[in-house]
């Protein structure tokens, strides 16, 4: 199916103010709003509303397809570049603190479909949940106009990101990775990571993680994702070992 519309969208039946200004930030009008609806609501709304479709399989579809497209133009962006420093690219730009901050660009919060349970937990703003819209967005998008399109929108969104990446930089950001090569270099074991708890509600959990070296817990981390909550332990390990050494 064609976008009837490649450029600015325009108003037309069934489509509310807020969302033609959805698809003006992605430069992207659907021939089949009803994706775009799909793809903005939560389970908790389906469920409260009698079980109607939501967007975990589009999340799904959304996923792959980010990655593939993502992974796609790095290639092109840095052709010769190993596949170390590509994978550490592309972690970065679909990690879920990134797509988060993306869909806080498009206010994607703001146009989210959420049963009362989840509004009143103050959930339109979790890290996880827009960084999920997100990728069921961009699976909408792919169903409704097609690989082009796809990537338009998936180059509008992240490719300002894409070219102006710093390897150094994005090093940084993986503690996991850093305090990984910082034992190995002193040749010590690598770190484990566990659950100590969990707090919160089922849909918007807390994890409190411990990052266990040589057999005892040298930090903690918390997140609103086991990964977060761990590279935040591992970030305070790394602080802790670099004060050591030096």
């Amino acid at each position: 199916m064609r976008n009837p519309s490649p450029g600015i969208p325009r108003p037309r039946s069934g489509s509310g103010p807020g969302r033609s200004r959805l698809e003006e930030r992605l430069g992207y009008a659907f021939a089949d709003p009803d994706l775009l609806v799909r793809a903005l609501t939560h389970s908790s709304y389906a469920h409260e509303e009698g079980g109607g479709p939501d967007n975990e399989a589009l999340e799904f579809l959304g996923d792959a397809a980010l990655g593939f497209l993502v992974a796609h133009a790095l290639m092109k962006r840095f052709p010769g570049m190993d596949e170390g420093g590509l994978s550490k690219f592309k972690g970065y730009l679909v990690s879920r603190p990134n797509l988060a901050q993306v869909a806080r660009r498009l206010g994607l919060g703001s146009h989210l479909r959420l049963g009362k349970t989840a509004e009143q937990g103050l959930v339109r703003s979790k890290e996880s949940l827009l960084a999920d819209a997100l990728e069921a967005v961009i699976a909408a998008v792919f169903l409704d106009g097609g690989d082009q399109p796809v990537r338009a929108v998936v180059n509008r969104l992240f490719g300002g990101q894409i070219q102006g990446l710093s390897r150094e930089e994005i090093e940084e950001k993986d503690f996991k990775t850093g305090l990984q090569e910082l034992l190995q270099a002193g040749g010590r074991p690598a770190p484990r990571y566990r659950v100590v708890r969990t707090e919160g509600p089922a849909h918007s959990p807390t994890f409190h993680v411990g990052l266990v070296l040589d057999g005892k817990e040298l930090a903690r981390g918390k997140g609103q994702t086991k990964k977060e909550a761990e590279q935040r332990a591992a970030r305070t390990a790394l602080r802790l070992l670099r004060r050591s050494i030096s």
